[in-house]
């Protein structure tokens, strides 16, 4: 692959398109537009959608994304696009001119071999130019078909494998299926790492739980938040770091019935420096009445995506620290940037968000930053890719 051309220059300008402030981030995020990739959308033969990650890459002016597929519709995998972001609309019918697929790499396991069937679930990855390595996270499982431990792993760019991190003991799952039965431990099924950092001075990866350890709090439901844990490792080292206590929302809308699925969890988050971070919380609720009407179905998509601001300074150091119930800790600094149900389009209709997952700093548009985000359509005729298109003014 040519992503890794000119690795030197990429690393300064990745570093220099992360260093935003907080305050000016807060003040000047605008609408740029939105395209949509139709489910149906297939590329070298493989479904295209599951696209859980975006990455920019400013060496070649493309995105690199992983596939939230278990190797069931194709192998595990990630990709490389183009987006033209002059072809992006303020409309809820965009269409997806200006997305382009360019080449799709298979992920290999530690053995060199490609994923079996549901032994992996691929849910983040970022670049490493100065590394010449991609680092991407596995949510694992834990469920009555087996549990499976949360990773965080090193590949090279054409998918071969480069070692993994140490998750903390803590992290893996043991217990009841359902994580709810008194001693269990570790992440809960579907609500482990979902989003994978750098931070702009090349030394630190950051990880988080979707929710909280089965030791440490309930997942959120409505009225209910949970206390996930942000943890991180010294890239040079490989050694598990710093972690922190990150407070996620309780989910804002009912489902349509009492007691159908609902949840909200963080499925990605974006470095600013050693410290600071955009982090999405995406919540969903079977039939609930969000706002935006999907095109597709002529009905609410029942998401609702929020963007916070996160400051880790003054935050309790909860590094070892097997459960965090019962004990005083002050969380990191949590502050609403942006509810994304708050934009429209040019005919005044909500812009209707499918299930966001993906975040990344995008290029310099007519002399401003992008930030671009992008949906796990979770392979559903019902769902679409969705890329949505942010300017800092």
């Amino acid at each position: 692959m040519k992503l890794i051309a000119r690795c030197a220059a990429l690393a300064s300008l990745s570093a220099a398109l992360s260093l935003v402030s907080l305050p000016a981030l807060a003040q000047t995020l605008n609408y740029l537009g939105q395209q949509i990739v139709p489910t149906s959308a297939v590329f070298r033969g493989v479904p295209v959608g599951g696209l859980s990650s975006i990455d920019y890459v400013p060496a070649t002016g493309r995105y690199l994304a992983i596939s939230d597929d278990r190797s069931d519709r194709g192998p595990a995998r990630f990709y490389e696009l183009a987006l033209d972001l002059s072809k992006f609309r303020r409309s809820a019918t965009p269409g997806d001119a200006g997305v382009s697929w360019v080449n799709m790499t298979t992920i290999l396991d530690l053995d060199g071999q490609p994923f079996g069937r549901n032994m992996v679930d691929p849910e983040s990855l970022r670049l490493d130019a100065r590394r010449n390595l991609i680092y991407w996270s596995n949510e694992g499982q834990r469920s009555s078909a087996g549990f499976q431990n949360p990773t965080v792993r090193r590949m090279t760019p054409d998918g071969k494998p480069a070692g993994e991190f140490p998750v903390p003991v803590y992290y893996h799952p043991s217990g009841s299926a359902g994580g709810l039965a008194a001693g269990d431990v570790g992440v809960y099924n579907n609500l482990a790492f979902e989003s994978v950092a750098l931070t702009p001075d090349g030394k630190t990866l950051w990880t988080m739980t979707e929710n909280g350890l089965a030791q440490d709090s309930l997942p959120t439901a409505v009225g209910r938040g949970s206390r996930a844990r942000m943890l991180s490792f010294d890239l040079d080292s490989g050694k598990a770091g710093a972690e922190y206590v990150y407070e996620v929302g309780p989910v804002p809308f009912p489902p349509a019935k009492a007691g159908d699925f609902a949840t909200n969890g963080v499925p990605d988050m974006l470095a600013l420096s050693d410290h600071e971070f955009i982090v999405i919380e995406r919540a969903y609720a079977v039939g609930a009445q969000t706002p935006g009407i999907a095109a597709l179905t002529k009905l609410p998509t029942s998401n609702t995506i929020k963007l916070f601001l996160v400051d880790t300074r003054g935050a309790t150091d909860v590094a070892g620290w097997t459960s965090i119930k019962g004990r005083e800790v002050t969380p990191v600094k949590r502050t609403l940037l942006m509810d994304l149900s708050s934009l429209k389009n040019d005919d005044g209709s909500i812009l209707a968000l499918d299930n966001i997952e993906g975040l990344t700093f995008g290029p310099v548009v007519n002399g401003k930053r992008t930030l671009i985000l992008v949906s796990d359509n979770n392979f559903n005729p019902a769902q679409f890719t969705q890329f949505v298109a942010l300017t800092i003014e």
